[in-house]
């Protein structure tokens, strides 16, 4: 790799989520400099619980965080299906010895905001890293060797390269690809985080569960070494406009909800506090790339939550990122298109069936409902971890890791 690309250019990455963390710990990894510039004025998250497949500890070991994040993970025992409407089980798949020998790896739910503590700790700590707060970006310049950022004060920083990890609301995918807004799905998300105690004792599973109903659903797990329960419920309200975190009224809640099993519909009386967001999503891009300038993440692809994999998928990026940098030898304007044609295919596979889960799965009603509970009871165990292969399998980054497998 280049001293001088080192020494005297390093990347610029927009946005200190998930996404820009780790593709940062990624580059230092592979020893590049990067200056992560956040335009909040601290470093956080905000949210609640994450679910975490083998694949995103394959990335933890790969970013060199494998043990710290494995140390504040919770580890369920199964993903657990239900049918809302009867509270009938449809699926459980085990997450036992026989899915970590499979997978190379378990299946855990964590904290959004423990996991980004995990990835700013081990920035804060790496001399390769900056970190730097009321920076957001608002466009770019480039010539044929670096990358002048232009931040919100005016304030201009150059680099090697420019890696927009800025989120849904990307200002770096405004320059490289100009596509509008985001796609509103109609899809209205309410978060609440309880204390464990407050589950109703007949739901403390220790398993990620989905409660799937006509144009809506409920997802809960354990959280924070079992001290909290993630609780998150979806339905289809047609809602016109994005929304993001708004506070709203347990009544707003319960509407979405009143034509279900009474053991579900519980849930949503233990809930306080609960804010709301109106799922947002693209359509796949086919170019991720300007010049020395790549999308990562949210920016990139963002999806819909049914797949439990946006978080994941960010992962992956900065993994591949980091490996076609090493195998380029620092050169961005080669490693770029290579990290764009490793990661496109895969991220759009879980683009659109993240859209598909919601409409066939998780929502459906009358037959289409019956027929999902009778194909998907048909299946055994190792049917399901063979369907589950190309996304649980590898990080993103081995040949094996098709859009296609």
């Amino acid at each position: 790799m280049s001293d001088y690309w080192i020494s005297r250019k390093p990347a610029l990455i927009a946005g200190g989520g998930i996404g820009g963390l780790t593709a940062a710990l990624g580059l230092a990894q592979k020893g590049f400099r990067s200056i992560v510039l956040e335009k909040a004025p601290e470093l956080g998250e905000i949210g609640a619980g994450i679910q975490l497949g083998p694949n995103a500890f394959h990335a933890f070991d790969y970013l060199g965080v494998g043990d710290a994040a494995r140390a504040m993970a919770v580890y369920i025992d199964s993903l657990r299906l239900m049918d809302a409407m009867d509270a009938s089980e449809i699926v459980r798949i085990p997450l036992d010895d026989a899915f970590r020998t499979r997978f190379g790896n378990p299946y855990a739910v964590v904290h959004r905001g423990d996991l980004h503590g995990v990835f700013l700790k081990a920035c804060v700590a790496n001399d390769l890293v900056e970190l730097r707060t009321n920076a957001g970006v608002e466009r770019y310049d480039q010539d044929g060797g670096s990358v002048t950022a232009t931040l919100t004060d005016g304030e201009r920083v150059t680099g090697g390269m420019l890696i927009g990890a800025d989120g849904l609301w990307s200002n770096i995918r405004k320059q490289v690809i100009g596509d509008g807004a985001p796609r509103v799905s109609g899809h209205t998300t309410y978060r609440s985080v309880i204390p464990a105690d407050e589950m109703p004792e007949d739901l403390r599973w220790n398993a990620a569960t989905l409660w799937a109903g006509p144009k809506c659903h409920i997802v809960h797990y354990p959280l924070s070494g079992w001290k909290l329960f993630n609780l998150v419920v979806t339905y289809h309200n047609d809602a016109p406009e994005p929304v993001a975190g708004l506070p709203v009224g347990k009544d707003e809640v319960r509407r979405g909800f009143e034509h279900i099993a009474e053991q579900p519909r519980s849930l949503i009386e233990r809930g306080e506090n609960w804010k709301l967001w109106v799922l947002c999503d693209r359509d796949p891009a086919a170019k991720w790339l300007d010049g020395r300038v790549a999308l990562l993440g949210d920016a990139a692809h963002p999806m819909m939550q049914y797949m439990a994999q946006g978080a994941c998928m960010a992962m992956e990026d900065s993994v591949a990122l980091a490996a076609e940098m090493e195998a380029h030898g620092g050169n961005p304007e080669r490693a770029l298109p290579a990290y764009q044609a490793r990661r496109k295919l895969r991220t759009a596979r879980v683009q659109l069936q993240s859209r598909l889960l919601g409409d066939h799965v998780y929502h459906p009603d009358g037959a289409h409902a019956e027929l999902r509970n009778a194909y998907m009871r048909s299946r055994t165990v190792d049917q399901w971890y063979d369907a589950i292969q190309w996304i649980y399998g590898g990080t993103g980054l081995q040949d094996g890791d098709s859009a296609i497998g």
